[in-house]
């Protein structure tokens, strides 16, 4: 993607879950007549629906959003996939309009959009059997082990509970015989577009608030059903989210519907505080609060943004 700089703009909003990213993107593209470029790693399943906040049918009809509903969950794809295919789709965009907006809370999705990923090493499909096959016999406390034996700086910053990760971790490892934040570093693309970064933000309290509120709403929409439907799946990638594994485990038997209540609201909040402390360490973003609109427009302006 070098070439011949363009007088072009991406801009990027990011934030916790229930923040409030998704309206104010949509005004924002409407005020400027643009599209809008989904980074949310859950939202690009089609299957997944309640479970997710994809934004309405009549936010879908009101402004263009690419990237929502356009894999399946049985379908394997990952962050480097997603950022070469979204980078294809910017391009494509900016032939069209001279702003285009990135939005969503994946931050390795936004990263990959902006900074790049690493090709990572190819994976041999026996390499893969044999960790799963481990993984099945063994459970996660053997997939926890293995990856602080091999990699303990990766497994202090990983999800230990996410047996994707770690699984995944262990593959690279295995196929390359280097620690992935070793495989991770690299030199940042040069994007031949402009990029400026909003950070949305609430009041902690705030924040919580509205996250217990959506989970309520999603419940109430028929989350306990949806993922019913998901649960002879549960150990695809794609499930492997909050939202998800709380009532499985609750369908497996391990707790009753009112654990699995309380499980999904603290997790949702601690997944918004994980991604706050992922989103502050980038020192491009500028912080708002969502309902600061005119001072955002103001904001871009500044930054020579209609």
């Amino acid at each position: 993607y070098l070439g011949q700089p363009m007088d072009k703009k991406l801009i990027v909003i990011v934030g916790p879950t229930a923040v409030g990213k998704t309206g104010l993107a949509i005004r924002l593209a409407k005020q400027l007549g643009t599209e809008i470029v989904s980074a949310d790693s859950r939202q690009i399943y089609r299957e997944l629906g309640v479970g997710t906040a994809k934004p309405t049918s009549e936010d879908l009809e009101g402004v263009r959003h690419h990237f929502i509903g356009f894999r399946s969950i049985v379908e394997e794809y990952d962050a480097g996939q997603y950022g070469r295919d979204a980078l294809v789709r910017i391009h494509q965009l900016f032939e069209r309009y001279d702003e285009v907006i990135l939005c969503g809370g994946s931050g390795l999705y936004v990263n990959a959009v902006c900074k790049g990923l690493d090709g990572m090493p190819y994976v041999a499909p026996e390499i893969r059997e044999k960790i799963m096959a481990e993984y099945r016999e063994n459970g996660l406390a053997w997939l926890q082990l293995r990856l602080k034996e091999i990699d303990p700086n990766y497994f202090s910053i990983v999800d230990q509970k996410n047996p994707h990760r770690l699984v995944r971790a262990l593959e690279l490892n295995y196929s390359s015989g280097k620690p992935l934040g070793e495989l991770r570093q690299k030199k940042e693309y040069q994007h031949p577009f402009g990029m400026v970064k909003v950070g949305l933000e609430r009041d902690r309290e705030e924040l919580f608030r509205r996250i217990d509120e959506r989970m309520d709403n999603m419940i109430d929409n028929g989350l306990f059903e949806e993922a019913k439907l998901f649960h002879p799946m549960k150990n695809l990638n794609a499930l492997q989210t909050v939202g998800y594994q709380e009532i499985f485990r609750f369908f497996d038997g391990f707790y009753d519907r009112e654990e699995a209540i309380r499980l999904l609201k603290r997790n949702s909040r601690r997944y918004a505080k994980r991604q706050l402390t992922w989103f502050k360490k980038d020192k491009e973003i500028t912080w708002f609060k969502p309902e600061q609109f005119d001072q955002i427009v103001k904001w871009l302006s500044a930054q020579n943004i209609a």
